[in-house]
């Protein structure tokens, strides 16, 4: 929820309680709600824009996997499914250098279902971070296209997944996401708190229930900006688990949140286990059913001759489903080969395989990782719209939608609040009373401060821009109190007046 000002038309300075002498302090109180609504208010006007372009860019980043079909059909699936068996994977390998005599073979992922092709993924000095993969026809070994990608992604989804992520603006534009989802869950929570403190303090002959009035905006208010308000609140709270989902989430992998985060994992000894591709045994066990043992030794770093053998060690010791079969990085190491299924009962085991012993040097499996490791990844696949497939990528879609709407709905609110002068109104709504934190009892606004002093210092997006909002809030207080102590001159009385 962002930017829901449901109070009387406000007042830059808190009028004095009845009854109180000039000059006194007015009582301090428990409640935070007139600074969250503040809060809220300046988080919404000014972050709100943020959340469009994350949200809008987020909405056509979660259909990628049906927009690389359509686009991609031709690399991505075969001409026609079979007739026989597939290819050996190194016939396959082979034919894919063959086509691509630059570059160094890196990995292999075989086709996972029958109108797919494999993919054979080749590092290139020239492009950095990113790899040429070539499509080949696992039934013919025919070569259906090469593609530069990022890390398995397609040029389109590697597009969408910048757009969405930084805006292709690099490090600037890494500051808007990372700024969005400092606040988002900041946003939310204060919205929902606001729209059930009015909804359970408000009392009538014609009430709803509690219940139903948070959760149902009343379709008989009248309109204007009560009925915007009661759709901006319920909404909100529809939406609320989603968005502090997505904004926990997003900052796992944010630059400076995510530093942090990663930080915390280490010293909780949460990280994911790495697997120990060195050669060099570690707790190895015996292959079973390795029965294509090689001969002669070990053969060159890299050799594709291998990849049918690493293949059949994998399969026989339970690395099922889709899977990656990297090469060794340097003579002597060995061969890798991950499970990459993302969808829900995800598989993540992985194996260090010498091909030649027919043994399994190291082993990891994703059963073994420490709770919060399976947590963080399981949360990214779900954010990236990959956990529970087609339902996952719907749910994130709604979820951009309805916050795209409680965005629009709570600009509408500001502009429907405008004063009016006359026949004269104002362009938009003035921002809530200031001095609410005047109001708090000193033990409330200690903690309040330690508390967003340890939020600022772990979330630095947060901080630096509570920061900004405050001086802004505060040059537009000195301004306006300017304004209101200068003279309005005034024209001399007439002579003889």
């Amino acid at each position: 929820m962002s930017i829901a000002t449901d109070v009387s038309p406000p007042t830059e300075e808190p009028a004095a309680q009845p009854g109180a002498r000039p000059g006194t302090q007015p009582a301090r109180s428990l409640s935070v709600v007139p600074l969250l609504l503040r809060l809220h208010f300046y988080a919404g006007v000014l972050v709100a824009p943020l959340l469009v372009i994350a949200a809008l860019t987020g909405l056509l980043f979660v259909f990628t996997p049906q927009l690389d079909g359509i686009v991609y059909d031709k690399e991505l699936h075969v001409a026609k499914v079979g007739p026989g068996l597939p290819k050996p994977l190194s016939e396959q390998v082979n034919a894919a250098i063959a086509a691509h005599p630059t570059g160094t073979f890196s990995s292999v992922i075989p086709a996972g279902a029958p109108d797919a092709t494999t993919k054979v993924v080749f590092m290139v000095p020239e492009l950095g971070e990113k790899q040429e993969t070539v499509y080949v026809d696992p039934y013919t070994g025919e070569i259906r296209g090469t593609l530069v990608t990022w890390w398995g992604s397609t040029p389109l989804t590697t597009w969408l997944d910048d757009f969405h992520r930084h805006l292709h603006l690099d490090d600037i534009g890494v500051l808007y996401s990372e700024t969005a989802a400092s606040w988002l869950w900041i946003v939310a929570l204060g919205g929902l708190i606001l729209w059930c403190n009015r909804q359970w303090r408000i009392r009538g002959e014609k009430r709803r229930s509690r219940v139903e009035a948070t959760l149902l905006y009343d379709t008989a208010a009248a309109k204007g900006v009560r009925r915007t308000r009661g759709m901006h609140g319920a909404t909100g709270v529809w939406l609320i688990v989603g968005l502090l989902f997505l904004s926990a989430t997003g900052l796992t992998w944010s630059d400076h949140a995510g530093a942090n985060f990663d930080k915390a994992l280490a010293s909780l000894k949460s990280e994911r286990p790495a697997l120990d591709t060195s050669g060099a045994p570690a707790g190895a066990a015996p292959a079973t059913g390795g029965g294509h043992h090689s001969e002669g030794g070990a053969a060159a770093a890299g050799d594709p001759a291998q990849v049918d053998n690493v293949l059949h060690i994998a399969r026989t010791n339970g690395i099922t489903g889709p899977i990656e079969i990297s090469a060794p990085a340097e003579e002597g190491a060995a061969w890798s080969v991950v499970q990459n299924d993302n969808v829900w009962p995800v598989h993540f085991d992985k194996i260090a395989v010498d091909p030649v012993a027919g043994t399994v040097l190291h082993r990891v499996n994703y059963a073994d990782w420490p709770f919060l490791a399976k947590l963080s990844a399981l949360g990214i696949q779900a954010h990236m719209g990959y956990l529970f497939g087609l339902a996952n990528q719907l749910l994130l879609a709604a979820l951009a939608i309805g916050l795209l709407c409680v965005i629009f709905w709570g600009y509408r609110m500001w502009w429907q609040r405008r004063p009016t002068r006359g026949t004269r109104q104002a362009p938009v709504g003035a921002p809530p009373a200031r001095g609410a934190w005047r109001k708090l009892r000193w033990p409330l606004l200690i903690i309040g401060i330690l508390v967003t002093a340890a939020l600022g210092w772990a979330l630095p997006a947060f901080g630096v821009t509570l920061v900004a909002f405050l001086i802004i809030d505060l040059v537009a207080g000195l301004i306006r109190r300017r304004r209101r102590n200068t003279p309005v001159p005034t024209s001399p009385a007439p002579a003889g007046a």
